[in-house]
């Protein structure tokens, strides 16, 4: 990868990290730009409903925190590369704990085969230190030694070893944390008066979701009020339901027409340059109802180019190859 390259998703990264933080502050803009989507597809419409709930009830905590990748695909075209974002992930943004090791794979490849002076320019990255980081820092501003982390996690969890590096770096800051399905949640789960969150009488200082962003992750409606009523809680979120909405793919899609990135950066022209500049591109499937939708079908099958479908979201994406 280009020295540019890796420097402009370092760079960029910061502006979208305040992006999703402005987003999940503007039901506004929530409300508007998944009201298509929610009456089509169950599970946002869910998602939605609980977000409805948290603003008519009052947010029990302020504190959010989020733990955001951007994943991108490296696009070459006529001499030229540039950086394109496929999706940002809101919730359960996994592979820091393995990426934390993959450093010291890619120096000892580079070293088994000769190339001794390419290892030494491989850079120091440890994400898992830095997701440890943050989540110490929420478990902290909850203010109760006491209380735990909570990963929120599948039944047969197949990034467990991913999360297992976070979580020793939590337990070396000797913060206790602890593994909990839906299912614990419902069965075990209550608030108190205060509405301070517990399970299996632990006291929850952060929730944080490694799990429930898929809509076959809810089994049932226990699944449903178990995340309900975490949401309702005075633990901090990784990420509240807000940020979860924030990182949709219809969201991605409606950030990419005009005049939107200008909404959330006001007389920040560099920084939508920047953010803009990432972008591939979106098109609705709200298709059939309007006539800018029609245009859109008449450019997809007009082109050659290869197209990725989000249905969940109703929208395609134009792949970056």
């Amino acid at each position: 990868m280009p020295k540019a390259i890796f420097l402009q998703a370092m760079e960029v990264q910061i502006h979208f990290n305040i992006l999703v933080d402005k987003i999940s502050q503007d039901p506004d803009f929530l409300q508007e730009a998944l009201a298509s989507t929610i009456t089509v597809d169950d599970f946002t419409a869910k998602l939605f409903k609980i977000h409805q709930h948290v603003l008519k009830e009052g947010r029990s905590q302020s504190i959010v925190l989020g733990l955001n990748r951007s994943d991108y695909m490296w696009d070459q075209k006529d001499g030229h590369t540039s950086l394109k974002q496929i999706e940002i992930n809101t919730i359960s943004a996994g592979a820091g704990g393995a990426a934390a090791r993959m450093t010291d794979v890619h120096r000892h490849i580079l070293k088994v085969t000769g190339q001794l002076e390419e290892s030494q320019r491989i850079i120091d990255n440890n994400p898992a230190e830095g997701l440890a980081k943050a989540l110490a820092k929420a478990w902290e501003l909850y203010g109760s030694r006491r209380a735990v982390v909570m990963f929120l996690v599948a039944e047969n969890e197949i990034n467990i070893m991913d999360q297992r590096v976070v979580e020793n770096e939590l337990w070396k800051r000797n913060i206790a944390t602890i593994r909990k399905r839906f299912e614990d949640v419902s069965a075990s789960g209550n608030l108190d008066k205060d509405k301070r969150l517990f399970v299996n009488c632990q006291e929850v200082a952060v929730v944080y979701f490694r799990y429930g962003y898929m809509p076959q992750n809810y089994k049932s409606e226990k699944a449903w009020d178990a995340r309900l009523m975490m949401e309702c809680s005075l633990a901090v979120k990784c990420p509240d339901i807000s940020t979860h909405l924030a990182g949709t793919k219809k969201i991605q899609q409606v950030l990419a027409k005009p005049g939107v990135l200008e909404h959330f950066f006001p007389d920040q022209p560099q920084v939508v340059e920047q953010v803009r500049a990432t972008f591939a591109g979106l098109y609705t499937l709200d298709m059939v109802s309007n006539n800018m939708g029609l245009c859109n079908l008449m450019q997809l099958s007009s082109t050659k180019a290869l197209f990725l479908t989000q249905p969940c979201w109703n929208v395609i994406q134009k792949t970056v190859i």
